[in-house]
């Protein structure tokens, strides 16, 4: 609900929703009062597919190509625009993006992990998160004239560091 007074941080702890006024309309947090401080973010999430389909991206068998490079700078490409696509993101000067995907064959599929690093006045969580959802994306629409259904899920932040709050680590950051 708009203008609600907080909500749960997954700690069970309530927060304040600090992208809303006094009011209850949304607005960009104003982060000029805040320490310039090194921020850094990881995040990950998965691509499900048959064996057959990621036998086709290890044996470089992909009619549209290098499926995990692309994937892997379009994941990249995504970090850098994030400002543009999520509406209450500040543009960030960014000093690090990597992506990777990693064949895994329990899934069978690609797990993709991004990190990002900033220094400045808030968190580059909304970065990683983007550039990890993208680089699914872009395997899935690489991929979607030979399997129409791949899952992409599991998409989380696994660890944020830096700034009021410090370090954060999700209960199932490796």
């Amino acid at each position: 609900m708009a203008g609600a007074p907080g909500s749960p941080d997954g700690e069970g702890i309530s927060q304040p929703l600090t992208h809303f006024d006094a009011e209850g309309r949304a607005h960009m947090v104003d982060v000029t009062e805040k320490d310039v401080t090194t921020r850094t973010a990881t995040a990950a999430g998965s691509v499900r597919m048959t064996e057959a389909t990621l036998s086709r991206i290890l044996t470089g068998a992909a009619e549209k190509g290098d499926v995990i490079g692309v994937a892997r700078l379009a994941g990249i490409m995504a970090a850098k625009r994030t400002a543009d696509l999520i509406p209450l993101c500040h543009p960030l000067p960014l000093s690090r993006v990597a992506v990777d995907l990693v064949p895994d064959h329990a899934l069978p599929g690609l797990r993709v992990e991004a990190t990002v690093r900033t220094t400045g006045r808030t968190g580059v969580e909304m970065e990683a998160l983007t550039a990890v959802t993208v680089a699914a994306l872009t395997v899935y629409d690489m991929l979607k004239a030979v399997e129409r259904g791949m899952v992409i899920s599991d998409i989380r932040l696994l660890m944020k560091d830096g700034g009021r709050s410090g370090l954060y680590i999700s209960g199932d950051a490796p």
